[in-house]
């Protein structure tokens, strides 16, 4: 049953302690072509790789339980000079031909092999709805309803939020319409991608001054989980083929150990950025992005 304005902003104070639990899932745990949709909205950088924008999360789109929706993918390059760049099967809690291949390179006990896994870990990312208050670099985006796609910097700034640190510190549900807080997104460019350490939160206000305003903008909201929907996913044997290809592999999923006919060369660029948050099982580092600063492809 689809959640009204009215009994959205009742259940407001329940909210928090919702999205506190979801949160404790996520931190325990670890085909939708999102870079070419209309509706995911990106900060603009400058030639220095800097950007700045303000922009508001928006609470769980009507119908639906949560604010974000948590998505892993893979990409990295083969031996054989293409790319693998697929969503995982783990965001559906379903098994998936990398994980397996990995957890069978990190148990060998060699430690060439560990390094491979790690340049062919799962990526996390999430999605939210977002309003863009303010887009200097692109102005005709202000006022607009967006998907937002970010990694895990951007993602424990909201847990941070809801969940202070010291005891002075007021926690505060950055999804809720009246008393959430704008996002003040600034980007620096670091050394293995962008750095969202200076972003931060404003001081806590609605969204707008009136609550018609900001059903208005509610209403706006796109689906998260259709973005998670089974039918953007491949099979696991689809991915298992496409596995092999890239890494020049031959086995099936029951073999005891895929043989390997050449050995991997991850590119350098893209190991040196994957290790950057190992332990995380995320990134902020999108791959089609890095793969433009590579001036390669995608492989099909």
């Amino acid at each position: 049953m689809a959640l009204s304005f009215a009994e959205l902003r009742a259940s407001r104070a329940d909210n928090l302690a919702k999205l506190s639990t979801q949160l404790a899932k996520v931190n325990s745990n670890q085909s939708f072509k999102s870079d070419d949709d209309e509706r995911l909205w990106k900060p603009t950088l400058d030639k220095a790789g800097n950007g700045f924008a303000v922009i508001r999360f928006l609470p769980a789109p009507a119908g639906e339980d949560d604010p974000f929706v948590r998505m892993f993918s893979h990409g990295f390059k083969g031996p054989t000079n293409s790319w693998y760049i697929e969503n995982s099967l783990t965001t559906l809690g379903k098994e998936d031909p990398v994980g397996d291949y990995n957890s069978k390179l990190w148990n060998s006990g060699l430690d060439s092999d560990k390094e491979v896994a790690r340049a062919q870990k799962r990526r996390l990312h999430f999605y939210s709805n977002i309003y863009v208050v303010k887009d200097p670099a692109k102005p005709e985006n202000e006022g607009k309803v967006f998907l937002f796609k970010y990694g895990k910097k951007i993602f424990n700034k909201l847990n941070s939020a809801m969940n202070p640190e010291f005891e002075d510190e007021k926690s505060m549900n950055p999804f809720d319409l009246w008393e959430g807080a704008n996002f003040k997104l600034k980007i620096r460019k670091g050394d293995y991608g962008s750095d969202y350490e200076k972003s931060e939160f404003d001081d806590i206000a609605p969204l707008a001054k009136k609550d018609e305003e900001m059903e208005a903008i509610w209403a706006k909201a796109y689906s998260l989980q259709e973005i998670v929907a089974e039918k953007n996913f491949k099979s696991y044997d689809e991915l298992l083929a496409k596995m092999n290809k890239v890494l020049g592999l031959t086995g099936t999923k029951t073999s005891t150990a895929p043989t390997r006919t050449a050995e991997p060369k991850v590119g350098k660029t893209m190991a040196a950025a994957d290790e950057v948050e190992v332990e995380d099982e995320g990134s902020d580092i999108d791959a089609d992005e890095l793969l433009a600063e590579l001036g390669l492809n995608a492989a099909e």
